[in-house]
């Protein structure tokens, strides 16, 4: 981080609005990157910038130093975060109640197994905990779970989902990873559990064709379809 823009934060941060213009030009590129993956159609990318923009003051409001990361780093999250909470709000990304229900359980249910067992419970011993079905367990997962958390679930078993991703900026590769969330929500809702059974739980093709109650095969045709389009999404986007 510049020196420069250390100084400027900090003078945002004690009422100095000329800072808060200067940091949001020097950082419009950073803006419009993660605006525009989630532009499409009926949404109006000014409106979006504008959420940005909102969400990158907030960064430098919330930013402290000591955090030992990368100021632009730690602001793409927040920026994401403004966006989404309005596509959500505004119904273009819907999480119904019985959802959120559904993924607090889990999420209690992840926290005392995980105590319990002395490791990450496996999606059959969270089936059995909370008397889902791994189906349930794995929609209420991906429609729950932020980027970070997603990108945390992808474990050495799980295929490497995030080779799709080609920057090797830590910047950058967090857009990128805001980028792939975005367009697996954009997936038919089949095609979001078997990315994420295969691909964040990391189950083969014959299990995830038991959970989804299709063939081996359809599994097989419909992974590489939606891996086609997520990316085709992250090369266009």
């Amino acid at each position: 981080m510049l020196p420069d823009t250390l100084a400027l934060i900090e003078k945002a941060q004690d009422g100095d609005k000329s800072a808060c213009e200067t940091l949001v030009e020097q950082n419009s590129g950073l803006i419009w990157s993660v605006v525009k993956r989630y532009t499409w159609k009926n949404t109006d990318s000014e409106d979006l910038y504008q959420l940005g923009c909102l969400g990158f003051l907030k960064a430098v409001q919330g930013f402290d130093p000591s955090f030992g990361t990368q100021f632009s780093t730690y602001a793409v999250p927040k920026i994401a975060g403004e966006i989404r909470r309005f596509l959500r709000d505004d119904g273009m990304v819907k999480v119904g109640r019985g959802m959120k229900e559904q993924a607090l359980l889990i999420h209690r249910a992840r926290a005392a197994l995980s105590a319990r067992l002395g490791r990450e419970p496996v999606l059959s011993e969270l089936a059995q905990e909370t008397g889902l079905t791994p189906e349930e367990i794995a929609a209420a997962d991906l429609a729950s779970a932020s980027v970070t958390s997603l990108h945390a679930e992808t474990g050495e078993n799980g295929l490497p989902l995030e080779g799709l991703l080609g920057s090797e900026s830590p910047e950058e590769a967090m857009v990128e990873r805001v980028a792939l969330r975005t367009a697996i929500h954009r997936l038919p809702e089949r095609e979001k559990k078997l990315i994420l059974l295969r691909y964040y739980k990391g189950l083969t093709q014959d299990k995830t064709s038991k959970i989804l109650s299709i063939s081996q095969v359809q599994v097989s045709r419909l992974e590489k379809k939606a891996v086609g389009f997520l990316r085709r999404e992250l090369t266009d986007g």
